[in-house]
């Protein structure tokens, strides 16, 4: 029978409009300001009680008024009624657990206010960009000197070797800065030892001289410095990039400030925790040979592990940023979780070099973080919370080294959580130089509300006359039409709310450009039932034609735009990703409101009954 659609075609229509209720619901409840105190990471466990007692009293005598104070999943979570109490807060709050024996987080957060059985089916709302409602912005120290200085003790290392592999034996060899200081008993020696450095270090600069000894002084060139600085800021920047990609944050804005500092902005992000715990981590990995008993006390470094102090050799076989694969594994016999990594060529060479000689002694893996800590100081006349960055340097592994090792080896003796951690600190790849956090703030909109407002009011005003042109000229099939206009927006908000997309100002743009879109589709159908009906055909022939002669043009036209948003995202950066977002899933929704849902409507009216006339 013409104009009726099977029952299965019925129940998915009314499957989906359900869907899209449930999950666009959440965006009818604003989000709380909130003011969040978790446990450093690692350390696990609830905060107790009393910390989160001790914040709210602080807030207390501060004047700032508060909603609500609860602890959730095991995080404190102190809900205030304004922005301006949340960031003033975030400080008071600092200030009161300074003194406590451990050292909690302190952050800001966008509390959730859906109901919970909303909440239970997995309901949340859409994310607002920073041009909406703001979001986390992050500046970064690089530590540019120690890249340097890395870069010089690598440099020794390959001189001392190339040295020795040339049988031109050396007094000693000290480091100076961005200076090499080598000292030789015999001149021609020395001059030798210059002529071939000469062909294999571009990096320096050399003089030849005399004191206690005949010696070559090799300094860095301005042009490598110059070059390894911008390499260490490009690279974190980089490395940056991909971690937020971890995160899944939309949008986020990563950019060089000059010529160390790192400015994030991170849209429609209040949580900063993880986000800070992810961004400010650096860690990396340093692999070096267990000293012999008779080593000189000068060539060795002393760590801890598992409660007893380990000697390590100063010299470095490799580092992470030799790293260009890690992954998580378990040991076929044992179960254990370990990390499997692949290096680069060089570093493959180097670590096989250090093994293929030492096969019987210990390797230490040593796990080197970058961590920041509130130090309390007078700052223009008032006591304040100043980041202080500070190194935590850690054997995670001390192992027998069986054979010679290449490329490809693994790291044991991990929990599983840290062979997780590790492996993607290390998969989104290896900071070139220290990094740290020196100022976390959260920002407001840039227009503020006004966007909002006007944003709204732009899609209610363009809606609007889009309805009422329909209804005007197009009647009982301009009801059908508007009908599904209205679903087409209410299941766009829903898909973007699941994707947790963020929903910025040119993402409006891509949502008033949908409505428009999906309305021609149903131009297109309606004007080919006028066309039908004017050639004779009988009313409900006409319809059925009209859906099904018009559906390969609306499907052509909606994949060309599809195609082309998909290319502005996969090219575009910041706002042209947030309008290719809406515009996709807008001719998803589109589609199928326009083709299915205004069928079933229509069907519902004129379907199964005889019609003689058409009010179109």
């Amino acid at each position: 029978m013409l104009n009726t659609y099977p029952l299965w075609k019925n129940l998915l229509i009314v499957f989906v409009l359900v869907f899209g209720v449930v999950y666009a619901l959440p965006n009818i409840y604003p989000p709380d300001f909130a003011i969040q105190i978790s446990t450093e990471a690692g350390k696990g466990g609830a905060v107790p009680q009393n910390v989160v007692d001790t914040a709210v009293a602080g807030l207390k005598d501060a004047g700032i008024e508060i909603k609500a104070a609860d602890i959730e999943n095991g995080n404190g979570l102190i809900r205030v009624f304004t922005d301006e109490d949340q960031l003033q807060g975030k400080e008071v709050v600092q200030l009161a657990l300074h003194n406590l024996k451990e050292h909690y987080i302190v952050a800001l957060n966008s509390a959730p206010t859906t109901p919970g059985w909303l909440a239970d089916m997995g309901a949340q709302p859409m994310k607002y960009g920073l041009d909406l409602r703001g979001g986390v912005h992050f500046l970064l120290e690089v530590d540019t000197q120690a890249a340097i200085k890395a870069r010089v003790d690598q440099l020794e290392d390959d001189v001392k070797r190339n040295l020795r592999e040339e049988n031109l034996r050396y007094k000693y060899v000290r480091v100076d800065g961005a200076t090499l200081k080598v000292g030789f008993d015999q001149q021609d020696v020395r001059d030798e030892a210059r002529t071939k450095l000469q062909t294999q270090f571009r990096e320096f600069q050399f003089q030849s001289g005399f004191d206690d000894a005949y010696y070559l002084t090799l300094t860095v060139t301005q042009q490598t410095i110059d070059e390894i600085q911008t390499f260490a800021v490009q690279q974190n920047v980089q490395t940056i990039r991909n971690r937020i990609n971890d995160l899944g944050v939309a949008e986020p804005l990563v950019q060089q400030l000059g010529g160390s500092r790192i400015v994030v902005d991170l849209p429609g992000v209040q949580d900063t925790a993880e986000a800070k715990e992810r961004l400010g981590k650096v860690a990396t990995l340093e692999f070096r040979m267990e000293a012999l008993p008779d080593a000189p006390r000068s060539t060795t470094l002393p760590y801890d592990y598992e409660g007893r102090t380990v000697q390590l050799e100063r010299n470095i076989i490799v580092r992470g940023d030799r790293v260009i694969d890690a992954q998580v594994g378990y040991d076929q016999n044992s179960g254990l979780p370990q990390v499997n990594l692949t290096l680069d060529g060089e570093g493959g060479e180097k670590i096989n070099r250090a093994t293929r000689n030492n096969v019987g002694r210990r390797m230490a893996v040593i796990y080197i973080e970058t961590k920041t800590r509130d130090v309390l100081k007078m700052v223009d006349g008032e006591k304040k919370l100043v980041p202080e960055p500070y190194i935590e340097k850690r054997i995670i592994s001390l192992a027998t080294v069986q054979s010679a090792l290449g490329v490809k080896f693994r790291i044991t003796g991990l929990t599983a959580g840290e062979a997780r951690e590790l492996s993607a600190l290390l998969r989104a790849g290896a900071l070139a130089a220290d990094m740290f956090i020196v100022e976390e703030r959260t920002v407001g909109a840039s227009l503020g509300q006004q966007n909002i407002e006007q944003g709204a009011v732009s899609v209610t005003v363009g809606m609007g006359l889009v309805l009422l042109f329909m209804l005007g000229y197009y009647r009982v099939f301009g009801l059908a039409a508007n009908i599904a206009l209205i679903t087409n927006l209410i299941l766009l908000v829903a898909l973007m709310s699941t994707l947790s997309a963020t929903l910025t100002m040119p993402g409006i743009a891509g949502i008033v450009l949908t409505v428009g879109m999906a309305v021609d589709a149903n131009v297109l159908i309606f004007s080919r039932i006028k066309e039908e009906v004017k050639n004779g055909m009988s009313p409900q022939s006409a319809i059925n034609a009209g859906f099904e002669r018009a559906f390969v043009t609306i499907l052509d036209a909606n994949l060309t735009t599809l195609i082309v948003a998909l290319i502005l995202f996969s090219i575009g950066t910041g706002p042209i990703k947030g309008f290719a977002v809406t515009l996709s899933i807008g001719i998803l929704t589109s589609m199928f409101t326009a083709i299915m849902v205004t069928r079933a409507i229509v069907n519902l009216i004129y379907g199964r009954r005889k019609v003689t006339k058409l009010l179109i």
